[in-house]
Parts: C-alpha cells; sequence; structure tokens
C-alpha cells in the first residue's frame, strides 16, 4: 500500500496578512483557540513577544475575525463557535514603519494613523489636530455609528522608544507622548470591546500607560505561552511536508526552546526560512541585533560565561524603563534569554534564565567577539582556526592562536573600553570562543573540593579549563589547581579522555603568556 506524501503549501515568509495566507494556500498555524479563549476570558490585554515572532499577524488575524471575514476562518477551531452576523467597528494602529526621532514626527505620525482609521470607519474628528481629544472622540462616534462597541489593536506600541534608547531625552519624550495617546483607553472602557497592545519590551505601567492600569498582561502566562510562534506538534503536522531531509532533532536544538512558562515554541521566521533555504543558520539573529544591547553589556561589564543562567525575580523581569534597564530584562524581552525554571518563594516569583537554542547561544557570543575585539576579519578566521586545532587537541597552536588574538587588538581599544579593564576580560573572551562554535559548555562547574572554571565536552573528550591572572597567582598555579582539587576525579568514570589545561594571562602584556596541559587517556 503507497502512503501518499503530505500535500506542499506556500510558505509564509514575512507575511503578516491573514487574508493573503488564507487565500493563497500558504501554511497557517491555527491559533484562534488562543484567541477565542482571550475573547471569553477578558477585554484588556498586554502581549510581549520578541521581534519576528509573529505578533502582527496574531493582530490581523484578530481584525478578521471582529470583521466578522466568516470564509477566512472555514477550518479553524473558533469557525463553530463565533457570531458571523455580529460584526465590530475596529481601529488599528502600528508603529512598526519607519524610525521617528523627534516628538513633532510622532505626533504627526499619531495623527496620520487616527485619520486612516477616520477614513476605514468614514467619520471624522471635530479636531484632528488634537491626540486625545481625537482618539477618544473617534472611539465615541464608532461605537454610536455601528451600534457595537470598539476593538482597538495597538501594534508595536513601544517602538518609537525602543529606537530611540541610545538618546534617552529623545526616547523619553517618545514615552510621553505614546503615554498621551495610550491614556484615552481606560477613559472609554464604556465604547469599548476588546484591546490588545503588542511589542518587543514592557514598559512600567506608571511609567507609560497612566491610568490604563487594567490591562491584563499575558506576556508570562502558561496558558499563553504558545500564543505566537510553533511548537513541536505543529511542526510534525503542519509542517510535515517540509521536514524530509532534515534532522529533526536538529531543527529542535536550533530553533526550539523560548518559552513564558508553558509550551515551548520555535520562532516562525527561522523555521520558514530554514523550510526554503534547507541550512541550518542563524536567520532571526541575523535580521538585527540591538546595538544597544552590545553596548549595554559592554558598558556593564558582563560576565559572558554567566550570560546563559542569569536569574531574576518577576518585577526586575518586567522593568524596563528608559533610565532603567537591567541586562536581565533587555536581554529576556529581546529574545536573546528565555525562561527556564519558575519558583515561587514566599508568595514571589523568581526566574532562572537561559539562552533559548543553539541559534542565540552561538550568535550571541560571535556578535559580542566582533565588539570586543575591534577586529572582525581577525575574529572569524581565528575562530574558524580554533575548531580545527581543538579536533586535532592542537594545544601548542591554540596558545599561539589565543596569544596572536589577544596581540591584535589596538592599544588604543584597551585604553577606551571598560570592559577589558577587568580581569575577567580574558577568560570572558577566552570562554566566547568556544561558545561562538556552539560547543557544550559548563560554567563554574561544581565539584567536591571546588568549581572548575570551564568544562568543555567535545569529540567524546573532556576539557576542563581553570583560568588565573599572572599578576594576581604564581606561575603555574592555574594547572595546579586543577591537580591539588581533583577535579578531574568527577569524570573519570566516565571513561573518556581528559585534558588538564591551566590557561594564564597578564594584564601587563594583554596576552596569553601560560598554557600548560596534562592528558589522562582512557
Amino acid at each position: 500500500m503507497t502512503t501518499l506524501k503530505p500535500a506542499r503549501k506556500k510558505l509564509p515568509i514575512g507575511i503578516q496578512n491573514f487574508r493573503e495566507i488564507r487565500e493563497e494556500n500558504h501554511y497557517y498555524v491555527d491559533k484562534t483557540p488562543f484567541i477565542q479563549q482571550l475573547i471569553e476570558e477578558g477585554k484588556y490585554y498586554f502581549l510581549s513577544r520578541p521581534r519576528r515572532f509573529g505578533k502582527s499577524l496574531l493582530l490581523d488575524t484578530i481584525a478578521e475575525l471582529f470583521a466578522g471575514n466568516e470564509v477566512l476562518f472555514k477550518g479553524l477551531h473558533i469557525y463553530n463557535k463565533w457570531d458571523w452576523q455580529t460584526t465590530y467597528p475596529i481601529i488599528r494602529i502600528s508603529f512598526g514603519a519607519g524610525i521617528l526621532q523627534s516628538r513633532n514626527e510622532l505626533n504627526r505620525r499619531i495623527i496620520s494613523l487616527l485619520s486612516d482609521n477616520q477614513l476605514a470607519l468614514q467619520i471624522s474628528c471635530s479636531d484632528a489636530q488634537d491626540v486625545t481629544h481625537c482618539f477618544a472622540e473617534m472611539i465615541r462616534m464608532a461605537h454610536q455609528q455601528s451600534g457595537q462597541r470598539v476593538v482597538v489593536l495597538i501594534d508595536e506600541y513601544d517602538k518609537p522608544i525602543l529606537d530611540n534608547l541610545t538618546n534617552p531625552d529623545i526616547a523619553q519624550e517618545m514615552r510621553d507622548g505614546l503615554r498621551n495617546l495610550y491614556s484615552v483607553i481606560k477613559e472609554m472602557d464604556a465604547h469599548i470591546q476588546f484591546v490588545l497592545l503588542t511589542g518587543v519590551s514592557k514598559f512600567s505601567k506608571v511609567s507609560l500607560f497612566s491610568g490604563l492600569n487594567n490591562l491584563r498582561d499575558i506576556t508570562v502566562s502558561k496558558t499563553y505561552s504558545a500564543i505566537c510562534g510553533y511548537t513541536d506538534q505543529d511542526i510534525d503536522q503542519v509542517f510535515d511536508a517540509e521536514i524530509e531531509g532534515l534532522d529533526r532533532q536538529r531543527i529542535k536544538d536550533w530553533y526550539n526552546g523560548y518559552n513564558w512558562t508553558g509550551e515551548s515554541v520555535y520562532n516562525p521566521f527561522d523555521v520558514l526560512l530554514l523550510f526554503q533555504e534547507r541550512k541550518f543558520k542563524a536567520y532571526w539573529f541575523e535580521t538585527g541585533t540591538p546595538t544597544f544591547l552590545m553596548d549595554l553589556l559592554t558598558q556593564k561589564q558582563a560576565w559572558l560565561p554567566q550570560l546563559g543562567s542569569l536569574e531574576s525575580d518577576a518585577e526586575l523581569l518586567s522593568t524596563f524603563d528608559v533610565n532603567q534597564i537591567s541586562i536581565e530584562a533587555l536581554m529576556f524581552q529581546s529574545g536573546y534569554l528565555t525562561i527556564d525554571i519558575e519558583e515561587n518563594i514566599g508568595d514571589c516569583y523568581f526566574y532562572k534564565l537561559r539562552f533559548p537554542n543553539k541559534e542565540v547561544y552561538q550568535s550571541l557570543y560571535s556578535s559580542l567577539l566582533r565588539q570586543w575585539t575591534n577586529n572582525p576579519q581577525a575574529e572569524v578566521q581565528q575562530r574558524r582556526s580554533l575548531y580545527q586545532l581543538l579536533l586535532a587537541n592542537r594545544f601548542a597552536d591554540m596558545q599561539a592562536l589565543f596569544t596572536a588574538f589577544f596581540s591584535s587588538i589596538p592599544h588604543d581599544w584597551y585604553r577606551n573600553n571598560p570592559i577589558a579593564q577587568y580581569e575577567g576580560y580574558y577568560a570572558s573572551v577566552f570562554y566566547a570562543y568556544f561558545a561562538a562554535l556552539g560547543l557544550t559548555i559548563i560554567v563554574e562547574d561544581s565539584t567536591q573540593l571546588g568549581q572548575i572554571d570551564m568544562t568543555l565536552r567535545f569529540n567524546q573528550q573532556i576539557y576542563l579549563f581553570e583560568f588565573k591572572v599572572v599578576e594576581l597567582m604564581p606561575k603555574g598555579s592555574a594547572l595546579q589547581q586543577i591537580k591539588d582539587k581533583a577535579y578531574a576525579d568527577k569524570y573519570r568514570a566516565e571513561g573518556e579522555t581528559i585534558h588538564l589545561i591551566g590557561v594564564e594571562f597578564s594584564k601587563e602584556q594583554r596576552s596569553v603568556v601560560g598554557f600548560e596541559v596534562i592528558t589522562e587517556d582512557i
């Protein structure tokens, strides 16, 4: 008996229009169960997700639903559960297009967006230049004209602020201008049916929403963890025809892992481009890593080996304001970290964070190396060589590679860059090289007598690293500590070759000055 292969459809790469996806035979992952639950449970919602995660498509789907476009939903979960005879007036606002660089530009954009909605609703504001008055008047008139309360959908609500984070004064002006707009919503409660605001970040209610304190934040909600993105079940069922010829576990390792305390999901942008190109690459990461994040990690002298194991509480994780941005909140909200474990301790929620997948883990360290070294071409060549040297266990050449790397960095960079002024910089860059290769690394690996600075598993071998600065410790103390504290005991029962590696740096010479290795064969 011949098994029929599933029919292939168009890949909706970059398409945020629900109608186009449904009418032109694109793949669609049914998110209407989540939408139905949202509508049945409440009225005012806020959702934060990283860029290119399907937020705009979600809003467009909700708009088509409230507009009563029945034919688009045929075959979907909500089709037989919705009153198609009732339609609602819809106000849609998106700040996704372009970059606004002043309060005047923001005001002009808001007036233009409100004008577009007036045309769609066939109503006119008495004073189109007064943003708050016009927005409130639109909502009230749309309700009176249609007899149904209004649906308000706002996409990329925070983009004018995020685009100006490197200029706090302008960012604050943008925040104040947006607050002026959003404050209208609560006052119009009697005229509103449903509200959803989406964006990348979550600014505090005090700083941005000022009075709109009735929004239910579903960002970290077990129920809605998979409201955007693709689940494992989606990949196996909806995209079954695309999987052939690709390593299924590798798809999961590279692109799955984003979690908001519920079911983990894949970034849709990554998966769709993988199915098109048939190559494992950092598609999402390459679309734009914020320079602001790289600058913040440098300014705050972030200890790179710990980036993938940061911890936070609920308040810090959701605290994001122009003058108060933590590394944890920024990396979580922008998608470079995700939730690993949620703990309730004393009625307070604490979170352990991790990198979502191999794409983010490997690509982030590559970007940081380029930021920290000021010599991108050398970094690329040396990272490629490092893998080959490690594969052959050519330790002397490995020391020469790192020595050459540190020596290639201009003196002015050391003098002007704050990250080079603390002793952990050298070990941090050393670690980043291995992480940028996507290798399996354990930092501060606990044993009975202490902690191994870095444990690397590669090619069925184990590498134990200890780092020291010679100006602070006697020469040879790095390898001696590995031996004195019997770090290798933890791994001897595994029957793999173990390499004990003591690496010593000199702050004065700005280089690797010691690289001692003892190999314990099986």
